[in-house]
């Protein structure tokens, strides 16, 4: 029996264009019955990185995949398909690594290898949506002598960029604070002044504020204003929006915000031609605010969610959705007599004639940190099988 332990160091999730490392380790584990004819062999080992895309068959008309053949592997066979037994196609794979070949281990022993493979910057980001879905992985294949191969998958979070693509990197060294003492092999470097940068655009792209004002008006008249300061946001921040209702003419009586992804098939692959969007509501705000000058809303971007992307099949766009209920009746009537004792009292009219409305209000949603969202990622950076 031998335990493959596989450990990704920084987390697992990453930009587009960072190196993934991961740290596999083949044990031995030694037990009370152990000897030393107890040994094992490993013939060989082999890592790959592929994206596996899945699609809805009632929303999706992909056309067919000739690599659909492969999906199945033989357990004798001794050819190393990563994506052996998973759902959809694989539609990106890096150029397969060997790890090693025939690997003995002793009782108690351990031997541990690095894999570095560069995530490619022209596939699209991990992506679970209600009609199609991107998911990374990396699978780790080794195979004992004289039995069939056995697969760990590590999935992994993939987060893209836009522009990292054709940034270059200076040749020469930057001019910049270094440690001797310290050896720092040069790919590291580069990922690392990537990571900074994608944090530098990232920054540069959210920070900027302006005041954006939007009339809210029916065909009776004005309801109020809306206030936003920002329109570029990276997922993990809060959307925050006020409302002015204090130069309406119309009565509000009571407004919802819903924190919205729009997912939408391109055309040439739409199941039913001018078939309806999906839509997912992240967060959502709802206030009765009647009588009500200004309020406002706080609403969080989860980590876990996806920021917009585009591919060739697939149309990601995030968006505010706001509906209003407003009086058909004027303001004074809102409120009514209770009595005609000395002390008055005012109650609510139990019936009034209202009127509905929504708005939209795109919005663009960037990624994050990577190391950010690895705290909230659903996926281990740790993952082990026996063979």
């Amino acid at each position: 029996m031998i335990e493959v332990l596989a450990k990704l160091g920084r987390g697992p999730v990453f930009l587009a264009g960072e190196v993934l490392e991961c740290v596999i380790t083949f044990t031995n584990p030694l037990s009370a019955s152990s000897t030393s004819a107890s040994s094992e062999m490993l013939a060989w080992a082999s890592a790959q990185i592929h994206c596996q895309f899945h699609a809805s068959e009632n929303r999706v008309a992909l056309p067919p995949s000739d690599g659909s053949k492969h999906d199945v592997q033989a357990e004798n066979e001794t050819v190393f398909v990563p994506n052996r037994g998973e759902r959809g196609q694989c539609i990106l794979s890096t150029p397969p690594k060997i790890l090693f070949c025939d690997l003995r281990l002793d009782p108690g022993e351990s031997k541990s290898y690095s894999y570095c493979e560069t995530l490619p910057v022209d596939g699209p980001p991990s992506f679970r949506g209600q009609s199609v879905k991107y998911v990374y992985k990396l699978t780790i294949g080794c195979q004992r002598v004289n039995s069939p191969i056995k697969l760990l998958r590590v999935p992994f979070r993939v987060l893209v960029l836009h522009g990292l693509k054709d940034y270059q990197f200076p040749q020469d060294e930057a001019v910049a604070p270094s440690n001797p003492f310290l050896e720092e092999e040069e790919g590291l470097k580069k990922d690392s002044r990537l990571a900074d940068l994608a944090t530098e655009l990232l920054m540069v792209a959210t920070s900027r504020r302006s005041l954006h004002l939007y009339n809210i008006s029916n065909t009776r008249g004005k309801v109020g204003t809306f206030c936003i300061f920002k329109t570029v946001y990276k997922i993990g921040e809060d959307v925050i929006g006020t409302f002015n209702f204090s130069e309406g003419d119309i009565p509000c009586l009571q407004f919802s915000v819903s924190l919205q992804t729009e997912e939408s098939i391109q055309e040439e692959f739409q199941r039913r031609r001018g078939q309806p969007v999906s839509f997912t509501v992240h967060a959502r705000h709802q206030e009765s605010c009647l009588h009500t000058a200004q309020s406002s809303f706080s609403l969080p971007i989860p980590l876990s969610s996806t920021p917009g992307f585009t591919t060739n099949v697939v149309s990601l766009k995030w968006r505010l959705h706001f509906e209003f209920v407003t009086s058909g009746e004027s303001a004074g009537t809102c409120l009514v007599r209770g009595s005609q004792s000395e002390a008055v009292t005012w109650t609510g009219v139990e019936q009034m004639a209202v009127d509905t409305f929504s708005w939209d209000l795109p919005i663009k949603v960037l990624p994050t940190n990577p190391i950010l969202a690895s705290y909230v990622s659903q996926f281990s950076s740790t993952n082990s099988i026996t063979i």
